[in-house]
C-alpha cells in the first residue's frame, strides 16, 4: 500500500473529525474512538450520563458519510420484531410481505439498550455479527457500512437489564463519555443557545465528506495496515494476563485480542501510518477490553474499576521496542 494512499485516507478521516467537531464540542478522544470503530467495521457501546451529546455525535457522523441514520429507543415493552422487522399481511395483494425494521440502515443508534429485556437485546446479535437479518426464515443483508452504536446510562440501575457477556463481546469498543471541561462547556452553552429555542439537535453546520462506499474502501485500507509479529505477541500477552490478573475474575477471550489488532490498525491509519506501533495498541486497550473483563466482587467493593486495573496491568507488560 502506497504512502500516498495512506496519506489520502488519513486526510479524509481528519476532515470527517473536523466536521463532527462543528456539532460536538470537545470529546475529541470519544470522536477518535468512534472513527476507529467505524474504520475497523466494529460496533460501539457508549456509556455516559444523559445530555453529553451521544445522539448528536451519531447524527453528525452519519451526515459526514452521507449515510442513513435510525434511532431506536429501547424500552421494557420493545419486541424483537420492532428492531428487525416482520412479515405482515397485505390486504390488497392478499399476500404476506416483509416490513423491514429500523436495523436496515448505515448507522443504528440503540438508545438505552439496557432498558430492554435480553430477548430484545439478542435481536441485534445476528446483524452485529453476520451483517444480516433473518425474518420468516429468509435472510436479508444490511447495507454496508453498517454500525451499531448502543448507549447506556451508568447511574440508573432500576428497571434495567444488564447486557449478557455474549452480547458485550460483540462490541468492538466500550466508549465512556465524561463531562466536558469548563471551557468546553462554556463554548457548548454559547453554541447551543445562540438564536435557538427548544432542544432540537443541530447538525446543519456539518458537511458531507465522503459517500458510504468510500467508508467501505477505507475499512479495506485499514485491514491492510501492517502488523509485526511482535505486536501480535504484545497483544496476546496483554489479553492472556487479564485471565490471571489479581482482581479480575473473568478475563478477555480471543475476540478481545482480535478487536485490539483491528482497532490498532484503524488508529494507525487515522494517524497516517502504514504500520501498527505499540502506542497504537496502548491507546485502544481500555475501550477494547474494559467491557470484556469482570472484576472480582471484593475489588468492586473496594471501589476499583476496570480502567484502573487495566492501566496497572498494561504498565507491567513490556512493549516491543523495535
Amino acid at each position: 500500500m502506497s504512502e500516498q494512499a495512506i496519506a489520502q485516507a488519513s486526510k479524509t478521516l481528519q476532515n470527517i473529525r473536523a466536521e463532527i467537531s462543528k456539532a460536538v464540542v470537545g470529546q475529541q478522544a470519544v470522536i477518535d474512538q468512534i472513527l476507529i470503530a467505524l474504520l475497523a467495521a466494529g460496533h460501539t457501546l457508549i456509556e455516559g450520563v444523559p445530555g453529553l451529546g451521544k445522539t448528536l455525535l451519531v447524527q453528525a457522523l452519519a451526515k459526514t458519510i452521507q449515510g442513513t441514520f435510525r434511532r431506536i429507543q429501547f424500552t421494557p415493552d420493545l419486541m424483537p420484531g420492532d428492531i428487525t422487522g416482520h412479515a405482515m399481511y397485505d390486504m390488497k395483494t392478499e399476500q404476506f410481505r416483509i416490513r423491514k425494521g429500523p436495523v436496515f440502515t448505515h448507522l443504528l443508534l440503540a438508545d438505552e439498550i439496557n432498558r430492554a429485556p435480553a430477548k430484545t437485546q439478542a435481536a441485534l446479535l445476528e446483524v452485529m455479527q453476520e451483517q444480516q437479518v433473518t425474518i420468516e426464515a429468509r435472510s436479508f443483508p444490511v447495507t454496508a457500512p453498517f454500525m451499531t452504536l448502543a448507549t447506556q446510562n451508568p447511574i440508573e440501575q432500576e428497571g434495567t437489564y444488564p447486557l449478557p457477556e455474549a452480547q458485550l463481546d460483540r462490541f468492538l469498543f466500550k466508549v465512556c463519555m465524561d463531562y466536558p471541561q469548563p471551557e468546553e462547556e462554556i463554548q457548548l452553552l454559547q453554541q447551543v443557545t445562540q438564536s435557538c429555542s427548544g432542544e432540537s439537535l443541530d447538525v446543519s453546520q456539518v458537511n458531507a465528506v465522503i459517500p458510504p462506499a468510500t467508508v467501505v474502501k477505507l475499512q479495506r485500507t485499514a485491514a491492510q495496515v501492517q502488523v509485526d509479529s511482535k505486536i501480535h505477541e504484545y497483544v496476546v500477552q496483554i489479553v492472556s494476563n487479564t485471565r490471571q490478573w489479581s482482581g479480575i475474575s473473568n478475563g478477555a477471550g480471543p475476540r478481545g485480542g482480535i478487536a485490539m489488532i483491528r482497532a490498532a490498525r484503524a488508529r494507525a491509519l487515522l494517524n497516517g501510518h502504514n504500520f501498527v506501533t505499540p502506542d497504537d495498541v496502548k491507546a485502544i486497550v481500555l475501550p477494547a477490553l474494559r467491557h470484556r473483563i469482570l472484576l472480582s466482587p471484593e475489588w468492586e467493593i473496594e471501589g476499583h474499576d476496570a480502567d484502573a486495573v487495566l492501566n496497572n496491568l498494561l504498565s507491567q507488560v513490556s512493549a516491543p521496542r523495535d
